[in-house]
């Protein structure tokens, strides 16, 4: 079940991706990010308030949320900071690199958490999932020779700096959701991370956007923004329940999740009209043959 969950998840970030691409074109950055925060809070806060004021109404259903300490908050506080990390260098990257770029870097992310998972989770791959994790590597030193026929040094460009630092946080916070689940429930720690994001980047905003807002880019709405927070949101909750099983493993999980380069490429080819499609359709094929090595030996 914990398989199928992650599948499901890779498919609601697939459009996750392409709204936070169609968001921030010609958009200022750190707003759109807040406003993500502020929407997932909304989305969130009433689960909060009825767990805590109505208990009846929500229950023991998956939705209620259990009332905690500060033993528990300071782990998800924690939590918030790496996340935020992770999408403040994703959100730069994304807006200045094309998605089918983007898509499959972000696709190598599982790798590792590959390694943190073997190192502190003792967890084991069999021989298909480790032809899926090679095939995976090999799709992004291919992708690097695509990225280069639309002049971008995979070694020189600071956007691509950014996107591997968004996959490297993104991975640590990968490593961190499985321990967290392993002791707490999962709707605790995604109602709250969500709330202490709002308070962090609603700090970041004041302090760096808002003073020189006239003299950055502008920023202005787009009606994609509320859905970023919709099929994030979404995505996240499918993900945390799938880490709750006691025999999953994060790094199938994360590996899989990358499968929503799938949905990124095809919208960035049809939507977005990105170059050299035939040169990344190669590097596509290789991450989807790698997730049916992961699903075939996970079964």
């Amino acid at each position: 079940m914990w398989l199928i969950l992650a599948f499901l998840s890779a498919t609601l970030l697939g459009f996750y991706d392409v709204f936070k691409k169609k968001s921030l074109q010609g958009n200022a950055v750190l707003p759109v990010l807040f406003l993500n925060t502020l929407f997932s809070s909304v989305i969130f806060l009433p689960f909060i308030l009825l767990s805590a004021f109505v208990p009846s109404v929500l229950g023991d259903s998956i939705f209620a949320v259990p009332v905690v300490g500060w033993e528990v908050h300071k782990f998800i506080i924690i939590k918030s900071f790496i996340v935020l990390s992770s999408w403040i260098f994703g959100y730069f990257g994304m807006k200045h690199l094309p998605l089918t770029i983007v898509g499959p870097i972000n696709a190598t992310r599982p790798v590792m958490v590959l390694v943190g998972a073997m190192l502190i989770f003792g967890e084991r791959l069999n021989l298909y999932q480790w032809i899926g994790v090679l095939l995976a590597v090999l799709s992004f030193f291919m992708l690097s020779r695509s990225g280069k026929k639309e002049g971008i040094d995979f070694k020189h460009d600071k956007w691509i700096f950014f996107i591997v630092l968004a996959a490297i946080t993104g991975a640590v916070s990968g490593l961190y959701d499985k321990y967290l689940m392993k002791q707490f429930h999962p709707m605790v720690v995604q109602s709250w991370y969500n709330i202490y994001q709002l308070f962090i980047m609603g700090t970041v905003i004041m302090l760096l956007w808002w003073p020189k807002r006239k003299s950055s880019t502008p920023f202005h709405w787009d009606w994609t923004i509320p859905l970023i927070s919709i099929f994030l949101c979404a995505a996240d909750f499918v993900y945390f329940y799938a880490l709750s099983y006691d025999d999953s493993m994060i790094s199938i999980v994360s590996m899989v999740r990358r499968g929503s380069v799938i949905v990124s490429f095809l919208f960035g080819a049809l939507l977005f009209h990105e170059k050299n499609l035939r040169s990344k359709a190669v590097d596509l094929i290789l991450v989807l043959i790698g997730m049916l090595f992961l699903y075939w030996g996970t079964r």
